[in-house]
């Protein structure tokens, strides 16, 4: 009877943990091991460095679909770099956002593929239609204006290290 009183308790354990595990990954509970952040080093062909940015990472769904929609801003050197398992076809809107940003697309092999101008949803706009297409595992968000004054471009090198 103990042993199947043992089996009973670490099935209901497992459960338990799984549970909390996809609440995380899904972005409903937040991660007990703290907020994640990201150093981004963009590098021209040259091999200088032409922008760095200090960004939250998005690596869960909840994290993805929230983005930076509970910002008011972001200062230059600010940014959101959202993590996708692999590389694919990826669809960004700005639902609910309150200023514009570049959204960069970066491929796995670390290169910038796309690159949009974002506008923030005007009066009556939820932001669903305005949608920014790209191909990359990565995308990162920074302030309207900021690839235009670092000098960014598609083909551009991208280094990620996360903390």
């Amino acid at each position: 009877m103990d042993v199947k009183r043992a089996w009973s308790a670490l099935s209901v354990a497992i459960v338990v943990v799984l549970v909390a595990f996809l609440l995380v990954q899904f972005g409903y509970l937040p991660a007990p091991w703290g907020e994640d952040r990201a150093d981004v080093r963009v590098v021209g062909d040259d091999g200088t460095t032409k922008a760095v940015v200090d960004a939250d990472v998005a690596d869960t769904w909840g994290e993805r679909h929230t983005g930076l929609s509970e910002h008011d801003s972001l200062a230059a050197g600010e940014g959101m770099l959202f993590v996708h398992s692999s590389e694919g076809d990826r669809r960004y809107v700005m639902r609910e956002m309150d200023f514009d940003i570049d959204i960069l697309f970066i491929g796995a092999d670390g290169e910038i593929t796309t690159i949009h101008h974002a506008r923030a949803p005007g009066p009556g706009e939820d932001g669903e239609d305005l949608e920014y297409t790209g191909r990359g595992k990565w995308v990162l968000e920074v302030p309207r204006g900021y690839v235009n004054e670092t000098g960014i471009e598609v083909g551009d090198e991208v280094r990620i290290s996360y903390e």
